[in-house]
């Protein structure tokens, strides 16, 4: 494999490491936010409870989510010089400001939220995880509108043999930047919901605190709902944006070799991208495509024949992809009804065998959330910058395969390390469950500080 290739490889593991953990705070710092907002509103001492356990959880997957995170942009210098000589002025802008604005946000408060129990008033330490949590989602809108403007480039003029910035309002209002933010939080979301339904669920079939886990329960499945029906929304603007933009991506995710008009959908289908045909097709909906792309049941799709071999994304990762991805955001929003409704109606625990299932659904978000990126990704290609810049183009001309080698051994076992730490601190804490000694959460009557 030569450095170009290496150089992919390191950075998909080193992304698809750090996007691990990166759902699950999302969705979890405005779940714990939202507990101990109602333990504040009433008193209940079961909502610190609540916060208590779940914040912890939340803490874990934060403290390693930073650690995966801070190495990954270091591979723009290292393995990807050209790239940044090109783009630098425009990609350097936002992550600056996530640097500088929602990280050292996120950081301050993370502290008084820690250290602050007792020692700030009840109202001050519940807006310090709000303020964390704000930070948290607004460090992804500013690397989201990063990744989103390489995706869809706007506001630059190419001058003096690079890519240079001269509209920063268009890169910030980039409608393609902005639906995958709300896309990829909204399904971190989905992610917390989930990971919220499944611990409760474990605790649930050993009847082990159940009036707190049902409460958990009750208040993921209403999130996870409400998360997935919106995910199924913004995924659907999202398409019309990649139908607009990415015309290469929506063939390739559909796998559609010949321009045609009031396309089908096919739910079931196997690409064959050597002899540009589908080998098995079955169960098409009639004009389903094209008013899904461009919400026209009678519209255009540009097949992959059309483009040059060169400028094609690879076929069967992104189809793939797509299709599962888009078949577990069905099942997020059909499980997460169920949970609903039965978690409103007191039934949960004559139901273990849902219980059960609700457990081992668990990762399921995870694997969607990776799907997304292949699909993302992947789909892009042959562009790091769509139109503008050849991923071919972008690598660093001095690094030698050797060098990438041995940072990507290094990476992979020491992202290896860290995973395996964080599923066994989650395991251990989520089996452990809440502490029943409320006394050591309770604030004393009279407050110090603010």
């Amino acid at each position: 494999m030569d450095a170009l290739a290496l150089s992919r490889l390191q950075f998909a593991v080193t992304a698809a490491f750090h996007f691990i953990f990166v759902p699950l705070t999302l969705g979890l710092s405005i779940m714990v936010a939202y507990m101990e907002s109602r333990y504040v509103g009433t008193g209940d001492a079961m909502y610190l409870k609540m916060t208590k356990f779940w914040g912890k959880m939340f803490l874990i997957n934060f403290a390693l989510g930073i650690v995966t995170g801070i190495t990954m942009e270091f591979q723009f210098g290292m393995n990807w010089a050209e790239y940044s000589k090109y783009v630098g002025d425009i990609f350097g802008a936002p992550l600056a400001i996530e640097a500088t604005v929602a990280f050292f946000l996120e950081s301050s408060f993370i502290g008084v939220w820690i250290f602050g129990w007792n020692k700030v008033s009840k109202k001050v330490h519940a807006l310090s995880i709000w303020l964390v949590a704000i930070a948290t989602n607004l460090s992804a809108l500013w690397i989201l509108l990063a990744n989103g403007w390489m995706q869809h480039p706007v506001g630059y003029v190419l001058r003096n043999g690079r890519a240079e910035m001269v509209d920063f309002a268009a890169m910030v209002t980039n409608s393609y930047g902005l639906l995958k933010f709300c896309h990829t939080l909204l399904s971190g979301y989905v992610v917390a919901a989930f990971f919220v339904m499944g611990v409760s669920a474990y605790h649930l079939l050993r009847s082990s605190n159940v009036s707190f886990f049902k409460n958990s329960f009750k208040m993921a499945a209403a999130f996870g709902l409400a998360s997935s029906m919106l995910v199924f929304i913004t995924g659907d603007f999202h398409a019309a944006g990649v139908a607009e933009t990415q015309p290469t991506k929506l063939a390739a995710m559909e796998s559609v070799w010949t321009t045609q008009k009031a396309v089908p959908y096919t739910l079931i289908m196997v690409p064959d991208a050597d002899n540009e045909r589908n080998s098995v097709e079955a169960a098409r909906i009639p004009n389903l495509l094209s008013l899904l792309a461009y919400h026209d049941s009678q519209s255009e799709i540009k097949g992959l024949k059309e483009f040059k071999k060169e400028d094609r994304p690879p076929v069967l990762p992104t189809f793939l992809s797509f299709r599962g991805m888009a078949a577990l955001g069905m099942l997020f929003m059909l499980l997460s009804a169920v949970s609903w409704i039965m978690a409103g109606r007191d039934k949960l625990e004559s139901n273990p065998a849902f219980l059960r299932l609700m457990m081992y659904a668990l990762p399921l978000p995870y694997i969607a959330c990776q799907l997304g990126w292949i699909v993302a990704e992947v789909g892009r290609q042959p562009w790091i910058v769509y139109g503008v810049m050849r991923t071919s183009d972008a690598v660093s001309k001095s690094i030698s395969p050797a060098q990438v080698w041995g940072s990507l051994i290094g990476f992979t076992f020491v992202y290896g390390l860290l995973a395996i730490v964080d599923i066994y601190l989650l395991s251990k804490n989520a089996k452990k469950g809440p502490d029943d000694d409320l006394s050591v959460l309770i604030a004393p009557t009279r407050n110090r500080g603010v």
